[in-house]
């Protein structure tokens, strides 16, 4: 068990913490060797990720069979796989090819909302699960169980091997602009240090013209060597600067920009903004599958060793759903998911190799939806990405939408299921008003069925535009 896992759950409390303390608690965190910190997975996984890339296909394949071996036997022991197993008259101690994966039956996030507890392997107790949600992006943010001391150790591992193949080093120094809450009020902190990381920690529903000059001062004085950041932060960040006369007054070394959507077009106006080069990925709360631009292209390249992702039949513009199978999470393997993200895939080969002749699936576009904001009364534009959750507030809805007609107004619209609980109204409001702020007026309306385009797909915000102007 890693420290990080253990003390997770006391993550509110100390960012809540006044600066002074969360410094020095911070300091003392950061001093102690990794291997207490983060345990010994996340060795484990760093020298994995180093030597993947020079792999084959035999090796790879090897490796894999093995990984989802155990992933399908570690799913079969919870009561919901192993009735779908029988049902499918598979059996994970004979699975012997990665052809056989199309024998198991798709998973659903759906099926993870109605069946999450018997989803659970029995062989874990309840102090080995770490509970997270998705970000609700697809409908409604869903519950899953990480592994302690494994699936966050591993992830961090993968994220810096990746960020790596544009100069990140571990304990850079690093500004974040990533939906973190600083201040509920307007006029308040912009930022915070985070001592356990050498982070700066910047809020980036405060990203306004206006208090552009906080930014760049507390930039300027902090002097990171990466940005770290929302694609729609970092380019609010660029265009501000385009605008004033204000300048960042050192050299970055990289943007490294996730967790939305990002155009080779808008890539390289970054790359052109900061002078520094921008790296970009994709991946998901749920840790099952993680796919990180080349380094010689940038096509994103699936890791054959973090997760199986298979891909499902085009639709009518050519476009693939992500299918994963996790491995390494034996507390609640997720087994071939559909994730609802959509790509285009590449034949592009050649930007992972590195000394070796490793192949990996790689796409040249995941398709998402374009930036999405709620605009405040004072004009802010919070990005819904800052708004996703990760404790149980949303558990037992089937579905979550976000309604704007007019600055400052939003309707929060949620179609109970029937694990819902009324006490859990109050608790949602003020965590949502918590990552809104106090230029937002909020209000809860329990509909039967959320809106959907024509097609039938689920809109995660619905303004007609109206909200969005100036």
């Amino acid at each position: 068990m890693s420290l990080e896992d253990t003390l997770y759950p006391l993550l509110k409390f100390y960012e809540a913490a006044p600066q002074p303390v969360k410094s020095l608690a911070g300091r003392a965190y950061r001093a102690m060797p990794a291997s207490i910190r983060l345990g010994l997975n996340y060795t484990r996984f760093q020298s994995e990720a180093r030597q993947v890339e020079s792999w084959d296909a035999d090796q790879i394949r090897v490796y894999q069979i093995a990984a989802l071996r155990e992933s399908l036997i570690a799913a079969g022991k919870a009561p919901f796989y192993a009735e779908r197993f029988a049902t499918c008259g598979v059996n994970p101690a004979k699975f012997e090819s990665l052809e056989q994966i199309a024998e198991y039956p798709l998973l659903t996030k759906q099926d993870l909302i109605l069946h999450r507890e018997p989803m659970v392997n029995p062989d874990f107790d309840a102090s080995q699960r770490l509970y997270l949600t998705t970000g609700g992006s697809s409908g409604v943010p869903v519950g899953f169980y990480l592994h302690k001391g494994v699936s966050r150790p591993k992830e961090q591992a993968y994220l810096e091997a990746q960020w790596s193949r544009r100069g990140y080093r571990v304990g850079d120094r690093v500004a974040v602009i990533r939906g973190g809450i600083t201040s509920s009020k307007v006029s308040g902190d912009i930022s915070y240090y985070d001592a356990t990381r050498n982070w700066l920690i910047f809020s980036s529903s405060r990203l306004t013209l206006e208090r552009l000059p906080d930014y760049v001062t507390a930039l300027n004085k902090f002097r990171p060597r990466h940005l770290h950041a929302y694609p729609s932060s970092a380019l609010m960040l660029a265009r501000g600067l385009e605008q004033t006369n204000l300048k960042l007054e050192f050299a970055l070394t990289s943007v490294l920009c996730g967790s939305e959507k990002l155009t080779p077009e808008s890539q390289t106006y970054l790359e052109q903004a900061f002078d520094a080069p921008v790296y970009h990925w994709y991946g998901h709360s749920e840790r099952v599958v993680l796919a990180g631009q080349g380094r010689k292209s940038n096509h994103l390249y699936f890791w054959p060793s973090y997760g199986f992702a298979e891909f499902g039949e085009p639709d009518e513009n050519g476009h693939r759903e992500v299918i994963g199978t996790s491995f390494h999470n034996h507390v609640m393997p997720l087994i071939r998911y559909r994730t609802g993200d959509f790509v285009k895939l590449s034949n592009d080969e050649c930007g992972m190799r590195n000394g070796g002749s490793a192949i990996w699936a790689s796409v040249s576009e995941v398709v998402g939806r374009d930036y999405e904001f709620l605009v405040s009364a004072t004009g802010r534009r919070v990005s819904l990405t800052a708004l996703n959750m990760h404790d149980r507030i949303f558990d037992g809805l089937m579905a979550v939408q976000f309604y704007q007609e007019r600055k400052g107004d939003v309707e929060f619209r949620y179609q109970p299921g029937p694990q819902w609980s009324s006490a859990s109204v109050n608790p949602m409001r003020s965590g949502l008003m918590k990552k809104l702020g106090e230029d937002f007026s909020l209000a809860l309306r329990d509909v039967r069925d959320v809106e959907k385009t024509r097609s039938g797909k689920h809109q995660w915000l619905v303004n007609n535009g109206r909200a969005q102007i100036a």
